[in-house]
């Protein structure tokens, strides 16, 4: 065994391990961290496959940004551990039969003859004057440019749906009316009330008599 298949399995293995976890742990906080452990694991496995571009784009996008703004929400919603454990028996079969489903693919496509040493080795080492970002480029906007256009208009319309189902209306939430405000009168708001002066009090002198 060499040294590259030691740092495989031992990447390969924290990441198996963080990724149940990320589903496993009860705290919200606790598992996107267990997210970008598992994002850094498959970082090195990218790295150890020569893929450069896409372990630091993966590092620098996902848990730069992207783990940021996940962690931030979830600090910031009071979400209650009682809502999250509701209909978790009501919704159990239906959860271990895709489980199910998912383990019989990975065995059916992992015990193929499409995987192994043997088709798909590990990568030669490149020349100096190899571009992994170019080469990427070349094969995504030219042989899989209609699927890469599919994935964006996917991505857009996941986006539109989030932020429909977030921007719900609530009942005790004011608003500014601009156009009330722009066409109220002066009579809707101020009232003159014409009222008589009272009459000025007489000093009274006897006291000082």
């Amino acid at each position: 065994m060499t040294a590259l298949q030691i740092i495989f399995y031992i990447l390969s293995s924290f990441a198996i391990f963080s990724a149940l976890m990320v589903v496993a742990s009860s705290n919200p906080v606790r598992g996107a961290l267990f997210l970008v452990l598992t994002f850094f694991c498959m970082a090195g496995i990218w790295l150890l496959l020569h893929a450069e571009f896409l372990a630091l784009i993966l590092l620098l996008v996902y848990v730069g940004a992207v783990m940021t703004l996940f962690l931030f929400v979830v600090m910031m919603l009071s979400v209650s551990r009682l809502s999250l454990k509701e209909g978790f028996v009501r919704y159990l079969p239906v959860n271990i039969l895709v489980v199910l489903l998912i383990v019989g693919l990975m065995v059916i496509v992992i015990s193929s003859d499409r995987f192994g040493l043997l088709q798909m080795p590990i990568p030669a080492a490149k020349g100096a004057d190899y571009s992994n970002t170019a080469r990427l480029g070349m094969q995504l906007y030219t042989h899989y440019a209609f699927p890469f256009e599919i994935a964006a208009v996917l991505l857009l319309t996941a986006i539109v749906a989030a932020i429909t189902l977030t921007h719900n209306s609530r009942k005790k939430h004011k608003s500014q009316n601009v156009s009330a405000q722009i066409a109220v009168r002066r009579e809707d708001r101020v009232r003159l009330v014409k009222m008589n002066s009272e009459p000025k009090l007489k000093p009274n002198n006897s006291t000082g008599q």
